[in-house]
């Protein structure tokens, strides 16, 4: 079997234009899940204006400025135009013939980075009502162990996210090497 056969992964075949298809479709998919999620700090920011917040909160700005939920949306949201232009990258090369096989891992790439986007998502947002089971109002009362928990969770998913592009970069870069 040839590195352009059968990729296994979606039963998709293993070309970088079929890779490139792939960012494509999630990244646009996800893109415009981002752009749906986006109105949930909308609405927090409606009804937050109604509860009391504590004074280390007004003063912190790592907070983003009261929601909660902006960095899920914001990985959302730029994680996937991200993953359009790595598979535009794909199929440019591609199509030029600078690159005319794909690893494994490139194969891979597109779901890795599918995946760190979702579960930002949920580690974002039900990532953030388990933690406050846990320690409530850490979020608005600054408790530090609540935070680091929550924020160090996002941080691992955002890190599978940055695998998959990592993998993607490593086979672009090598493609446009040989032009």
């Amino acid at each position: 079997m040839t590195i352009t056969a059968h990729a296994g992964v979606e039963g998709t075949l293993a070309t970088p234009a079929d890779v490139g298809i792939r960012y494509i479709r999630w990244g646009l998919g996800l893109f415009v899940f981002g752009l749906v999620i986006g109105f949930v700090p909308l609405a927090h920011y409606m009804h937050g204006s109604f509860e009391p917040v504590e004074e280390t909160f007004l003063k912190n700005v790592t907070l983003w400025w009261g929601c909660a939920f902006t960095l899920a949306v914001y990985v959302a949201q730029l994680g996937s135009l991200a993953m359009v232009v790595i598979g535009l990258c794909y199929i440019v090369l591609a199509r030029d013939g600078a690159m005319t096989s794909a690893t494994s891992i490139e194969r891979l790439a597109p779901t890795l980075c599918a995946v760190g986007i979702l579960a930002e998502f949920l580690a974002g947002f039900a990532g953030y009502y388990a933690v406050a089971a846990v320690w409530p109002n850490f979020y608005y009362a600054a408790i530090p162990h609540g935070k680091v928990t929550w924020l160090a969770v996002q941080g691992v998913c955002i890190a599978i996210y940055l695998l998959g592009v990592i993998y993607a970069y490593g086979g672009i870069r090598k493609a446009a090497g040989h032009r």
